[in-house]
């Protein structure tokens, strides 16, 4: 299970919370770090002397341009936030994230990334949507910025708890294929464009539709066949939707 658990830094600044970050995952047992757009070079002295032993996971981290790139095979993405937001998006505890784990990997080619922004800044809005939920770690209100080492270890600990509580638990049946990050992505340009083509959706006056219609869909977790059949209906949406004159 905690193979397959991706850690995922976007915009990391300083060398020394990569190599801290790699530190706390081997502690636990995780192994597939991603870097995403990384303010920084990942491998350095600093890097490698606070990875303690786990200059490994420094190493071999992949570097990816966007976050889509980083996730695109992941089928629960989870972004770390402190902030509430506009549009609230579903919440959960480090713990409850643990208690999900098993389940959520126990079908074939799931995949869990846990998502955690900039040291100065966090996660945009626009990558906090792209994320099936948001977990927050319930610090201190007085005192609540957290070193990212420190945030990742508390999410792999949990992520440790639950995969030796899994070890003793009887089997579970895999369910069938959750759709993945990508094919997500796919889906929603394609929606877009369908609401789009029929009059429903105006670009100019978004209304946060998209991002409403996202958060319901993360929500439902769809199955790969499920949204199959959702894009097979926009499809034939689209052959019969007016011409459009945008002249």
């Amino acid at each position: 299970m905690l193979d397959r658990i991706r850690i995922v830094l976007i915009g990391t600044s300083h060398p020394g919370n990569i190599g801290g970050v790699a530190r706390a995952m081997h502690n636990m047992g995780l192994a597939d770090l991603a870097l995403v757009a990384p303010r920084c070079e990942p491998v350095t002295a600093d890097s490698v002397s606070r990875a303690s032993g786990a200059d490994h996971l420094v190493n071999g981290a992949r570097v990816a341009k966007t976050l889509e790139q980083a996730v695109a095979d992941c089928t629960l993405v989870v972004g770390a936030s402190a902030r509430s937001r506009t549009l609230p998006w579903p919440m959960i505890t480090p713990r409850e994230l643990g208690g999900r784990l098993p389940a959520e990997l126990a079908g074939d080619g799931a995949r869990v990334a846990l998502v955690f922004g900039r040291e100065d800044s966090g996660l945009t809005n626009a990558e906090l949507q792209r994320c099936h939920a948001h977990v927050h770690i319930p610090t201190n209100p007085d005192f609540s910025s957290l070193n990212l080492a420190a945030a990742v270890q508390v999410l792999a600990y949990e992520c440790r708890l639950a995969w030796l509580a899994g070890e003793e638990a009887p089997a579970e049946e895999p369910g069938q294929a959750l759709a993945t990050h990508e094919e997500l992505e796919h889906y929603f340009a394609h929606l877009e464009r369908t609401l789009i083509a029929i009059g429903f959706h105006d670009p100019a006056m978004p209304r946060q539709l998209m991002a409403r219609l996202r958060r319901f869909t993360l929500r439902a977790r769809p199955e790969r066949m499920e949204l199959n059949i959702l894009r097979g209906i926009l499809s034939d949406t689209e052959k019969l939707a007016p011409p459009r004159d945008d002249t």
